[in-house]
């Protein structure tokens, strides 16, 4: 009989821990607004493009990849001409997405104190040690 392996539990606070490189992916500049994206519906490679404003094609095809590879999203081809692919949230990539849509929500109601802050050091120059 096989011995049942523990789940992995991750510490994403040790350099060697695999759940640092998923921390990685993202909190990257656009793994979380890609899965933020997602949250709303499914959604076709030039959707979610047009949802987020300034992604290249080049970066948004590799973090989708990542992504699905991470198991967080999901991709479907249908065989069709011209070919129609969708991504969709898995169940963690849903988990996941709610978090950053929350995340998203708070940063922008609470946007005016960091413009505030961010001028008020400008203004002092660089920061003193």
């Amino acid at each position: 009989m096989a011995k049942a392996h523990a789940p992995v539990v991750g510490d994403c606070f040790k350099a060697a821990c695999p759940a640092r490189e998923i921390v990685t992916h993202v909190s990257s500049r656009w793994g979380g607004l890609i899965l933020a994206a997602l949250l709303e519906r499914d959604l076709r490679y030039s959707e979610i493009r047009a949802r987020i404003d300034g992604i290249s094609e080049k970066m948004l095809a590799q973090m989708l990849d990542v992504l699905e590879r991470d198991g967080l999203i999901s991709r479907t081809s249908r065989p069709v001409v011209p070919p129609h692919v969708e991504y969709a949230l898995t169940a963690s990539g849903r988990d996941l997405a709610q978090r950053f849509m929350d995340l998203f929500r708070w940063i922008g109601a609470n946007v005016d104190t960091f413009v505030t802050a961010q001028k008020a050091f400008d203004a002092r120059g660089k920061a003193q040690p």
